[in-house]
Formats: structure tokens, C-alpha cells, sequence
């Protein structure tokens, strides 16, 4: 019997032939056609006017931030449920993290406490650089009441959308949000590249300082020639022909992880759980993870964790808040203690879209067997 994984890559003919593409045009450098085109598609999907392909979301972040004016002595204020390399690239600029609460109807940041953790620090006579918003698990923030919040502060959005791309949010994109925004397409995400990822903007700018910084910083001169320190973030033209033949398919692959949310959410719904998101199954989301939280408080979530393993099913618990990271446990936060509960209670199903209807069967069959005995 296979063992089920959380989100596995969907790779298909369409992949190799863009990757044989690739190979025989003999671009195989950190250059090339499949970057270029690569970058111009992405952003025709989102929206927006430019796009840099790099190395990794987390590299992606790290740049904008750069180029937001992150640097020591300034403030960059998130979410504290996020994955470690939103705070990480944040720390990577010297600038400090601020960490707030989620909601907890879907996990997303709680733009109370983001407002007012911005006007606390602007009071206190803090530089915030920049708010950075996560879309976790592939759900967009409450952007109605963020965005127009943070210009009237003279706050630049970041949006870390590497969860949600193929989101949608009041006819906007993900990753449309704010001054820029992030995509992963981690091997793990709703698209991959194996590693890799991409920074959008409206901000012509932005990007071309970014893109100079991504490749050493090297300025336009003969020769080699720097002002500012650099970095080696480029995606390769291999990776961006792998990431075009995804792209071609997002669609699709979105449109499954829908289907095993729909059938997770009618399957489950007599059992003591909440899934994430207004109704588990909202058209408006990427659905990159199906994600619950379980009522009875009375069931560890950490052995359920390990019995869904002992069946061959990976699930896991939700992020970690980063507050209660040790790493981050000096840093101030502004909430209660929604996201702590989440994290305690919460866990992620397996949710890729090469999951089958026998995979999907063996998954409920399991979750009931050690659910249904405390509904």
C-alpha cells in the first residue's frame, strides 16, 4: 500500500516536452527564453505589469523588502501563522519582525491587530517599512480593509501570496495586492518549478532593482562593476520551461483540489471538526490545502496526526505561530491567542490534485475511524 502525501507534484508529458524544449535549445544557464516568457505569462495571469522569476519565494521577499527600505532600525509587521521564511526574509534585511493574530474563521491575518500594530509602532515613532499579508492555504486576506488601511498610513502591502496563486479575491488575483507580491512554486505548492519563485509589481522600479540585485547586483558596464551587495537568486531557463508546462495546467489542477475539498467538506460534515474558510468549499480559493480544525477538545491532534501516518496518510499540523517559535519568542505580537488555537487544533489534509478517488477514500475512511467515535 502506497503512502498518501500531504501534496505531491503533478508532472505530466506537457512538462517534458516544455523541459526537451528547453534542452535543445541549449539555453540551460540562469537565462533564456522560457524565463522571459515565463515572467510576461505569470504576470498576464495576475494582472499586473512585471515579473521577476527567481530562485525561490523566499529569495522573492527578501528583495522587495530590500527594496521597500527593510534595513536595521525599521519594523516590517505579519502574520504569526505563516511558514518561517515570510519572518525569515524579514530578519534577513535587519529589519525587525512584528508578529499579530489571525482570524479564526480561516487562519488569514486579523487586519484589527495589524492596524493596530502599525499605528502602536507609527505612534511610538517606529519606521514600518512595510506590512507583509500571508494567503494561507491558498485563501486570500480580507483586502477590502487592508489595503486602503495601510496607503492611508503610508504603509507599502507586501502580499505574500506563495500559497494562493490562482486565488481570486472580489475579481482580483492573488498576487494583484499591495506594492508587490510573492508566488512560491515549491515542489509542494499548487504549482512547482521543483524550487523557485517569482516577485510581481505595478512598480517598474522595483522590479528592475530587484532583478539587478538577483543577479549580483552587477551594474551596466563592460565589466564587472558593483555598488551594492548582491545575490545568486535567478530561476533557471530549465526551471522556467518546467513552470510554463505547469502553468499551462493550473487550471485543471486547481479545479481537483477544489473537487477533494467539496468531497472532504459533504464527507466529513457529521464529524466534530471545522474546516477552514467560510463553508470548506469557497470557489474563490486555490484550495492549495484543505485545512480543519477539530472541535472535541478532548482529541490530541498530534495523535491523530501519528494514527493517519500508521495508515499511510500524511497530514500536519497548521504553521507554528512564529511568536511561539524560539527563535522568534523575543519579538512583540499584537492579539490573543486565535492563532495558538489553531495551531493546536488544526491540521492539514492531503490535498494534491494527483490524489485519486481511492487515495481520497482510504484518507476519509481513516479520519472517520479515529473521529467518529467522539461525534
Amino acid at each position: 500500500m502506497s503512502r498518501i502525501l500531504l501534496s505531491t507534484p503533478d508532472i505530466t508529458e506537457t512538462e517534458e516536452e516544455y523541459i526537451l524544449d528547453a534542452i535543445r535549445s541549449g539555453w540551460v544557464a540562469p537565462l533564456g527564453p522560457h524565463v522571459d516568457a515565463f515572467e510576461r505569462e505569470v504576470a498576464e495571469r495576475i494582472g499586473v505589469r512585471h515579473a521577476l522569476a527567481l530562485s525561490s519565494g523566499t529569495a522573492a521577499l527578501h528583495l522587495a523588502l530590500i527594496h521597500l527600505g527593510a534595513r536595521p532600525g525599521t519594523v516590517v509587521v505579519l502574520p504569526s501563522m505563516t511558514f518561517a521564511a515570510s519572518a525569515n526574509a524579514v530578519v534577513y534585511t535587519g529589519a525587525e519582525p512584528v508578529f499579530v493574530d489571525s482570524l479564526a474563521e480561516d487562519g488569514n491575518v486579523d487586519p484589527g491587530p495589524l492596524l493596530d500594530a502599525v499605528d502602536t509602532l507609527q505612534a511610538e515613532g517606529r519606521e514600518v517599512v512595510a506590512a507583509m499579508t500571508v494567503d494561507l492555504f491558498g485563501r486570500t486576506c480580507d483586502y477590502s480593509t487592508i489595503e486602503p488601511a495601510l496607503a492611508e498610513r503610508g504603509v507599502s502591502l507586501l502580499e505574500d501570496a506563495a500559497e494562493a496563486f490562482g486565488a481570486i479575491y472580489q475579481g482580483r488575483a492573488a498576487g494583484s495586492f499591495g506594492h508587490a507580491a510573492v508566488l512560491s512554486f515549491n515542489g509542494n505548492k499548487i504549482m512547482t518549478t521543483s524550487g523557485g519563485g517569482m516577485l510581481v509589481s505595478n512598480d517598474r522600479d522595483l522590479i528592475a532593482h530587484a532583478r539587478k540585485l538577483s543577479t549580483q547586483a552587477r551594474e551596466p558596464v563592460p565589466w564587472y562593476e558593483h555598488e551594492e551587495v548582491g545575490y545568486n537568486y535567478r530561476l533557471s531557463n530549465l526551471l522556467a520551461a518546467l513552470g510554463r508546462g505547469q502553468l499551462s495546467r493550473l487550471d485543471a489542477m486547481i479545479a481537483r483540489r477544489r473537487a477533494i475539498r467539496r468531497t472532504y467538506v459533504h464527507e466529513l460534515s457529521q464529524l466534530p471538526a471545522q474546516f477552514l474558510g467560510s463553508d470548506g468549499a469557497d470557489e474563490r480559493d486555490n484550495c492549495w490545502l484543505t485545512t480543519l480544525t477539530v472541535d472535541d477538545r478532548s482529541t490530541d491532534v498530534t495523535e491523530l496526526i501519528r494514527s493517519l501516518s500508521e495508515d499511510g496518510i500524511e497530514a500536519r499540523h497548521l504553521w507554528k505561530p512564529m511568536h511561539l517559535q524560539p527563535v522568534f519568542a523575543s519579538k512583540r505580537f499584537f492579539g490573543s491567542d486565535i492563532a495558538a488555537g489553531l495551531f493546536t487544533r488544526g491540521i492539514a489534509l492531503p490535498s494534491g490534485s494527483t490524489l485519486t478517488d481511492d487515495d481520497l477514500t482510504r484518507v476519509l475512511h481513516s479520519i472517520r475511524a479515529n473521529l467518529a467515535a467522539k461525534a
